[in-house]
């Protein structure tokens, strides 16, 4: 009992911390034009071994014990389940019509031209910081991480930016969905590959059920939720409460799915949210008591599970950080010069194909996750972990600046 109790302190001390940090380096960043998401992420960095763990490691060692990292981790998954379900949610999709043709050559290209980039870049990388390890596996990782695309931060910017219901909205996060959907395959690919059991009919597996498993959301949720769903106007105590428990059920069965089929449980939420998008009444039900939760508990607890894991000061030499730079350099153009250029041959004028590349560029969640993936496997050492994190958060940062920019002239054009 004496250890049950020692344990449950250490993660109410963790808790307090995290959830406190996050909104100190939300509203921090809030003042620069920040969206607090990106605060959250650059907290999660600082309570790691870069900052407090250089400054006073006592205290980081006793605030974040190892032996609670499992808790965490838990939290962190179902934190991004539930914001991948809210992002689907959030979207209106009756642009898709007109531009899905659009949106699947930005996507086309916008993960070829990264993941072909940062393939060459990592095959010259690899003999000089991981000969030790897969070269296959590591070149894999590393373009997979460069040419992902990071769906819940770039539909949290949206939102901030009240761009999220828009055809510019659209278009941007049906090709960042698809190449989240590549890149979980690739990701389940070079999983098989490293652990030596590589099959190409794996593959085409994976591929067949994702299709089944988006037909089969599409043609069942709306007709249950239909009748779950709770009418305009303020639903009763009890009826909010089978509500909300009805839709956690469809989130973690449709999470368990996907996880089942090999493309990783955060996919399938953000499927059956937008399938479910149209239901006005569900949305704003769902989201009002869902989001607060999701904002302040349980996503700053991945943000900070992952700078636990990121040592910057693991860079330690000029060749380092000039490896550092020409990752970041690689991942910029990639993404901003390939949808940039597919989204002008789509017929969008060259702002709107400036904001859709800026916002493919975006990587943080779903380019950390790529990356946590690739460590956990041991494909990537500490040192190119620190590179890759650094890389994620750089282009996240720009995100936002760079649309205000852009932005306003188009605002007004890019409802339909």
């Amino acid at each position: 009992m004496h250890e049950w109790e020692d344990f449950l302190l250490q993660v109410l001390v963790q808790l307090i911390a995290i959830i406190a940090s996050a909104r100190v380096g939300a509203w921090a960043f809030a003042k620069l034009g920040q969206p607090q998401v990106v605060g959250e992420i650059a907290t999660g960095l600082l309570l790691g071994p870069s900052l407090l763990g250089y400054l006073v490691p006592d205290i980081m060692s006793y605030v974040f014990p190892a032996d609670t990292t499992v808790v965490f981790r838990v939290l962190s998954e179902l934190g991004l389940m539930l914001l991948m379900f809210l992002v689907g949610l959030e979207f209106d999709f009756s642009h898709l019509r007109n531009v899905g043709r659009t949106a699947v050559g930005v996507a086309a290209v916008g993960i070829a031209l990264p993941f072909s980039l940062g393939a060459a870049l990592a095959l010259w990388m690899h003999p000089q910081v991981a000969p030790e390890v897969d070269q296959i596996g590591f070149v894999l990782i590393v373009s997979i991480a460069l040419s992902i695309t990071a769906i819940p931060i770039l539909g949290r910017i949206m939102i901030e930016l009240q761009i999220h219901r828009t055809r510019l909205g659209t278009t941007t996060i049906t090709a960042a969905a698809i190449d989240d959907v590549i890149g979980w395959i690739l990701l389940a690919t070079a999983s098989t590959l490293i652990h030596g059991d590589f099959e190409f009919v794996f593959v085409l597996r994976i591929v067949l059920l994702t299709i089944a498993f988006t037909i089969a959301c599409w043609l069942i949720a709306p007709a249950i939720f239909r009748h779950i769903a709770h009418p305009a106007g303020k639903p009763t105590r009890e009826a909010a409460v089978g509500e909300l428990s009805a839709v956690l059920i469809a989130v973690f069965v449709a999470a368990a799915a996907t996880q089942a089929i090999g493309i990783f449980s955060v996919f399938g939420p953000f499927i059956l949210g937008a399938v479910l998008s149209g239901h006005h009444c569900l949305r704003e039900n769902v989201k009002s008591r869902l989001q607060d939760v999701v904002n302040a508990l349980l996503l700053p607890i991945f943000f900070t599970y992952t700078g636990l894991r990121t040592n910057i000061g693991l860079l330690d030499s000029p060749a380092d950080w000039l490896m550092c730079g020409m990752l970041i350099l690689v991942a910029i153009f990639g993404k901003v010069v390939g949808c940039g250029l597919a989204a002008r041959s789509g017929g969008l004028t060259w702002r709107e194909s400036g904001c859709i590349a800026v916002m493919m560029n975006t990587r943080a969640l779903m380019g950390l996750i790529a990356i946590n993936v690739g460590r956990d496997l041991g494909i990537i050492p500490d040192n190119v972990f620190c590179m890759l994190v650094i890389m994620a958060l750089v282009t996240t940062f720009m995100t936002t600046p760079l649309l205000r920019l852009l932005l306003p002239a188009q605002t007004s054009t890019a409802t339909v």
